[in-house]
C-alpha cells in the first residue's frame, strides 16, 4: 500500500475545473491561470495572467468565472 502525500495534489479533478488543472506553478515559483477551453488554431490554452500566490491566482479565477455569467 502506498502512502499518501500530506500535502493537497492539485493536478487531480476535481468538480470545479472538471478535470482540469487551470492553475499551474511555473519553475520561478510563480502561478499561471489557464483558460478551461483549448483554442483549437494553437491546442493550447489561453494564458489568463500570472500570480505570485496560488491565493491569488484562485482569487481571479473566481472573479473570471463571475464575470463570465454576469
Amino acid at each position: 500500500m502506498e502512502q499518501e502525500d500530506a500535502r493537497p495534489n492539485y493536478y487531480e479533478a476535481d468538480a470545479s475545473t472538471s478535470g482540469q488543472r487551470m492553475i499551474r506553478k511555473l519553475q520561478s515559483g510563480e502561478y499561471r491561470l489557464y483558460s478551461r477551453k483549448i483554442n483549437p488554431k494553437t491546442g493550447k490554452r489561453r494564458n489568463l495572467g500570472t500570480f505570485r500566490s496560488r491565493a491569488a491566482a484562485e482569487k481571479h479565477e473566481r472573479a473570471v468565472q463571475y464575470f463570465k455569467r454576469h
